[in-house]
């Protein structure tokens, strides 16, 4: 999908989530169109699943829980069992296919601007890469309460915002919208190596 630049900076400065019966719910509006969704109709928008899977949205804190493991995970994405303690693996450390992992995850589960690495990310990728379930509309839903608690920060999900805006119907006036940036693509020789 089209990014429409001007209707998601518009989404984003008047969204608010709220609690309603343990579900968060987004409010805002877009060029007098009125939206509100929870995460099942955020799934229901983007043709996915929103019933199952993890969705804790942790920054710095890493928590031991039955399919989270911080040490084997560590392990697993540093590419050395001999590590003792849990730890944020960078990118560099990794090999070519958790790269693409990451990547993914960087670009589509939780879209940030800043390059650093989390055990957020590292969480997602180790369920990602065993074959466990993540919740993306949960986790889309905790994400976008985050970005509008910080300053400065990239406004995410521009091309999947599209096909919200379009399932409320918001007029679309720049019909062009931007086309995803040349970094949001795979090198055919970096393909190759995974």
């Amino acid at each position: 999908e089209l990014v429409h630049v001007d209707a998601v900076k518009e989404f984003y400065a008047r969204l608010t989530l709220s609690h309603y019966k343990k579900k968060e719910v987004a409010h805002s509006s877009v060029r007098g169109v009125e939206i509100e969704f929870d995460h099942l109709k955020l799934a229901s928008m983007l043709g996915i699943s929103g019933n199952n899977g993890i969705y804790e949205y942790i920054k710095d804190v890493w928590e031991e829980s039955k399919y989270i493991k911080p040490l084997e995970i560590t392990r697993k994405f540093a590419n050395d069992e001999t590590i003792l303690v849990a730890k944020r693996v960078k990118s560099s450390e990794m090999k070519p296919f958790q790269k693409f992992v990451h990547f993914l995850v960087m670009k589509n589960v939780v879209p940030r601007f800043e390059k650093r690495d989390t055990t957020m990310d590292l969480t997602y990728m180790d369920h990602l890469t065993t074959r466990r379930l993540v919740n993306l509309p949960r986790v889309i839903m905790r994400h976008m309460s985050y970005v509008i608690s910080v300053k400065d920060n990239e406004l995410p999900y521009g091309d999947w915002m599209t096909m919200i805006f379009k399932a409320f119907d918001v007029p679309l006036v720049d019909k062009q919208g931007e086309e995803p940036k040349r970094y949001d693509y795979f090198e055919e020789t970096f393909l190759t190596m995974c």
